[in-house]
């Protein structure tokens, strides 16, 4: 058994079920002599000072839980273990009930990893950056805001015009996001092993109404004219308000997120089936 390593466990503080079980394995962990780090997944700064130290980081919660988790991991290159306490828990590994057994073998190194493409975007008013980049692991979506009108995306890949679409929105999606809101939008299922980004427009008006496959290297420019607000969305859980004439640059992240697997190479596709409820 690895008991050298240092594992992190973070849990959803608004998830009561969350904090009791992961105390539960930090105990579990301590009582075979692994070193443990806990904390609240929510807690960005305390997260931030502890991840390079550590080994492997469990996270408890739904797939909210774990996009957020990946993208302070992925910059350590620090594989998750993900223990779902959501619905559909596409990104987590292991059920509740399950997690002793499921931890055994990642001590014993069981297990293998599996790379996720992420996607880095910036935004740009007057040729200068709005704030930090950000990553986001499923999408990141370029929208209307409130007001029920289209926007007008002047859209180019790798400084190539590409259209302009006149639509609620356009949705830059990851093969993760695939099942996500890039699903529910039309986009095409993309295995996660794939590392192609995905353009797709979010009801369009007489413009471009088809996705887009791009292979990672590809750079996509999205230049929003609107005379109403308009917003940057990057996973569900950050924004930006955008001006006219702001300019939104999304490519793939130097950063992957890396997920602990158990199963065969090729889950993808039943657990497709399974969470989506499409069997026959």
């Amino acid at each position: 058994m690895m008991t050298a390593m240092k594992i992190g466990v973070l849990t959803h503080p608004k998830i009561p079920v969350s904090e009791t079980l992961g105390a539960e394995i930090v105990e579990w962990l301590q009582e075979r002599g692994v070193s443990v780090w806990s904390g609240s997944s929510w807690n960005t700064e305390q997260i931030g000072e502890q991840l390079e130290s550590l080994d492997i980081l469990i996270a408890l919660g739904g797939d909210g839980t774990l996009l957020r988790t990946a993208r302070l991991a992925a910059a350590f290159s620090l594989p998750i273990l993900g223990l779902n306490l959501g619905r559909l828990g596409f990104l987590a590994e292991v059920n509740p009930e399950e997690w002793r057994s499921a931890i055994k073998r990642v001590l014993d190194g069981d297990y293998w990893v599996e790379d996720r493409l992420m996607l880095r975007v910036e935004t740009k008013r007057n040729g200068k950056s709005v704030g930090e980049s950000i990553d986001a692991l499923n999408e990141v979506v370029v929208s209307r805001g409130g007001v029920a009108r289209v926007v007008r995306i002047t859209t180019e890949v790798n400084d190539s015009y590409l259209t302009t679409y006149v639509a609620d929105g356009a949705i830059v999606s990851t093969p993760t996001g695939s099942t996500a809101y890039a699903l529910a939008a039309g986009g095409p299922i993309l295995a996660p092993e794939l590392h192609n980004i995905v353009l797709i427009p979010i009801a369009p008006h007489l413009s471009l109404a088809r996705p887009l496959v791009m292979p990672p290297s590809a750079v996509i420019s999205l230049k929003v004219r609107t005379d109403h607000r308009a917003i940057l969305t990057a996973d569900g859980q950050f924004y930006v308000d955008l001006e006219d004439g702001d300019r939104v640059i999304v490519a793939a992240s130097p950063d992957v997120a890396s997920f602990i697997r158990l199963g065969p190479r090729d889950y993808f596709y039943n657990s497709l089936m399974e969470r989506l409820q499409w069997t026959i």
